[in-house]
């Protein structure tokens, strides 16, 4: 198998440096090029034709979301973002995945410890290089959310990872002010979750938060799985409330889908409904075919409009998956699973 050919984009040459360095240390990847602009990387780009580009955010003449636009628009290709961990960061990343960004890691701090920072890079720039990228061209359409809809009382959880900021926004922007209670586990790094789910938050009707101990599931709330160091479970103690657990990383992540499904499948039952999206590997696989096996209506993203048709695709094939459909039909399909039907 050919090597994947990479471009490196960052002002900085020292960052260059390490990136490089980082990458080169995995030998299924070539660094063919690095970038000290957006004007640099363009003509890079059309001469050396990369697979992947990793992507700086602050840099001069152009900043990376300018260009990355441009890239999205002109020649869509994979690029993984590498994002300072300060707030503005947070906040520029997200906007990047949203306009095309296959996925994100952070920058690190500080020289000290750099190439432990940079550990999971070669494998992201791998996962991103399999990924199918489209062109985008302007804003995504809005949805309408529903004026009549009456929950039955019924939970959501969903999973997803690359590509997930996108497919999460398009099923969330379909929920209404009375949504039902839904829990989201998304493969993120932990500086990041706080700043989507403010995204999501101003993206529906819904109120979006990330989830806190205790936090009770109740209609027109949606929780995010804050990344890092904890799993989010569901359990029932006096109704149904979100739970952090300090556990070690399931199937290479913390917080883990399957933790969550799992959990889900105790503790509502066929009262329930699954989603699992985009995203690259195994991650909720198993714990989707439990919830369905309780009685959970189980939707699965198709591989036509997945950025990644891992998750979905081994969902699928462990008999986890009811029904595939694209991911524009999955909000209005979670609503009809969860509305009340007319006596």
């Amino acid at each position: 198998m050919n090597p994947i050919r990479v471009i490196v984009v960052d002002d900085s040459a020292t960052m260059r440096s390490l990136i490089s360095a980082s990458l080169r240390q995995d030998p299924q990847i070539e660094v063919v090029g690095m970038a000290g602009d957006p004007l640099e990387a363009r003509e890079a780009i059309k001469a050396l034709n990369p697979d992947v580009i990793t992507l700086d955010i602050e840099m001069p003449n152009m900043n990376g979301l300018e260009f990355l636009e441009k890239i999205m628009r002109l020649r869509p290709m994979p690029v993984v973002m590498v994002s300072t961990l300060t707030q503005a960061g947070a906040d520029a990343t997200l906007r990047a995945l949203e306009l095309g960004a296959v996925d994100c890691v952070a920058k690190p701090t500080s020289m000290v410890g750099a190439s432990q920072g940079l550990s999971d890079l070669a494998t992201r720039v791998k996962n991103a290089a399999r990924a199918r990228v489209r062109s985008h061209n302007g804003a995504a359409k809005v949805a309408v959310a529903p004026r009549d809809y009456i929950p039955s009382g019924h939970m959501v959880a969903i999973g997803s990872s690359t590509g997930g900021v996108e497919a999460l926004l398009a099923v969330l922007s379909h929920y209404p002010a009375n949504c039902p209670p839904t829990v989201i586990t998304q493969h993120m790094p932990a500086t990041f979750t706080k700043s989507f789910a403010a995204r999501l938050d101003r993206a529906t009707e819904a109120h979006v938060t990330e989830a806190y101990d205790g936090a009770p599931l109740e209609c027109g709330k949606v929780y995010l799985a804050p990344g890092g160091e904890t799993h989010l479970e569901v359990v029932r103690q006096g109704g149904l409330r979100c739970r952090l657990q300090r556990e070690e990383p399931v199937n290479g992540h913390r917080p883990s889908v399957d933790v969550l499904f799992n959990s889900v499948s105790t503790a509502a039952g066929r009262a329930a409904v699954g989603v699992i999206l985009t995203g690259m590997g195994r991650d909720g696989a198993q714990g989707l075919k439990q919830m369905r096996t309780q009685g959970a209506r189980t939707l699965g993203q198709d591989e036509a409009s997945c950025v990644v048709y891992g998750m979905p695709r081994s969902a699928f094939e462990a008999g986890g998956v009811e029904t595939q459909a694209p991911i524009e039909a999955i909000g209005p399909m979670i609503l009809k699973f969860t509305e009340k039907r007319p006596s």
